[in-house]
């Protein structure tokens, strides 16, 4: 993955803020993610990861501040951007009567891809994400590892350039998780990604650059090694270390 600095920007936060009566989901969230890059959205549950994502997908409105996928404003202009972009929420779209293929062929037309481009595409996502042998199964019988394989097949469909990840490993066995990891290498070889978790081994495993957030306030964007470092050489250590500063500075804040 490339973190030159040079490269366009596919996935832009701008000031981003949530808010709900007085509760903040997120308040003044920035950063961007270069086009080829694999980004960590690291932080704990309740972080404000899943607000951030479904507002950088155009899902719901920010308060304040700008969202754009491949330049476009996700509020303005959210048709053109969703051309771009691939979209896993942490419960995938599923319709569980319906099976894999069934429900890729629904997509296809949503999305209005011609019968040529349909067929073509509907093939690849099914060798992507090793799908062959569940196609004529109902989705509702599938194990929760297959069921996040047809979730990345329908934000893969229509070959975005970018693609927004929630939770994509939650839930699964160290064998499924072992595929999904395979399956982002190889998807980062040619799209921008932007990964949310709260594992610090997905950090690890998957991800060159990491932007962390807590309590609805980005407090680390940087590479891994660096992050490491906080800590003593220690992930786990970091991740403690940057909450905590996180949460002293809002006490003192609110103190003052």
């Amino acid at each position: 993955m490339s973190t030159d600095d040079s490269n366009r920007p596919m996935i832009e936060a701008r000031g981003l803020s949530k808010f709900y009566g007085p509760f903040a989901a997120t308040r003044d969230v920035s950063f961007s993610v270069g086009e080829g890059e694999l980004v960590a959205f690291l932080g704990p549950n309740g972080a404000g990861k899943s607000t951030t994502m479904k507002m950088l997908t155009g899902y719901i409105a920010p308060s304040e501040g700008e969202a754009r996928i491949a330049g476009c404003n996700m509020m303005e202009n959210r048709i053109q951007g969703s051309r771009h972009l691939g979209y896993l929420p942490e419960n995938g779209p599923f319709y569980p009567e319906m099976t894999p293929l069934a429900m890729l062929d629904f997509f296809a037309e949503a999305r209005g891809l011609t019968d040529e481009i349909k067929q073509e595409r509907i093939e690849a996502v099914i060798d992507i994400c090793d799908l062959s042998s569940v196609l004529h199964k109902p989705v509702s019988k599938l194990s929760k590892g297959f069921k996040q394989r047809v979730g990345m097949s329908q934000a893969l469909l229509h070959d975005p350039d970018v693609l927004i990840l929630d939770e994509p490993t939650a839930g699964l066995d160290p064998n499924q998780i072992r595929g999904v990891r395979q399956t982002m290498r190889r998807l980062g070889e040619t799209k921008t990604i932007l990964l949310s978790t709260h594992i610090l081994q997905e950090v690890e495993a998957m991800a060159s650059r990491v932007v962390m957030i807590y309590e609805g306030r980005k407090v680390y964007d940087g590479d891994v090694e660096t992050l490491r470092k906080i800590g003593g050489g220690d992930l786990d250590q970091s991740f403690h270390e940057l909450t905590r500063e996180a949460k002293t500075s809002e006490d003192e804040q609110l103190e003052s």
